[in-house]
């Protein structure tokens, strides 16, 4: 069970398959973060939604289509919204894309991967 005082992250890519479940499995279970994933695609693992964009305090996205997606289903969210800039080019838990989202996240995050 999260604290109240959790930040609470989300994590965005196209299909919700390789690069926001990996970044979700980085931060899952670190003292402080309630972490979830999702996808844009219309048939993503777990789709994006205007209840999970409220959920979150902060929203990663890995290309700058995905904030248009999240700003399309919420014009608000574009202030809680930081586009990673990792390409659709890495399969889930591969060496390369943790150390891309270590580097990318830590910028962000007052954590150590």
């Amino acid at each position: 069970m999260a604290a109240l005082n959790d930040k609470r992250i989300l994590f965005v890519c196209t299909a919700n398959i390789d690069r926001s479940p990996t970044a979700e499995t980085l931060l899952k279970g670190k003292e402080g973060f309630e972490v979830l994933s999702a996808g844009t695609w219309i048939n993503a693992k777990r789709r994006i939604s205007e209840r999970l964009i409220d959920w979150a305090d902060t929203i990663f996205v890995m290309e700058d289509n995905h904030k248009e997606d999240v700003i399309a289903l919420n014009p608000e969210s574009e202030n809680k919204i930081t586009v990673l800039g990792i390409p659709d080019i890495y399969l889930r838990d591969t060496p390369e894309l943790v150390k891309k989202l270590k580097t990318k996240l830590i910028k962000y995050l007052d954590i150590k991967l």
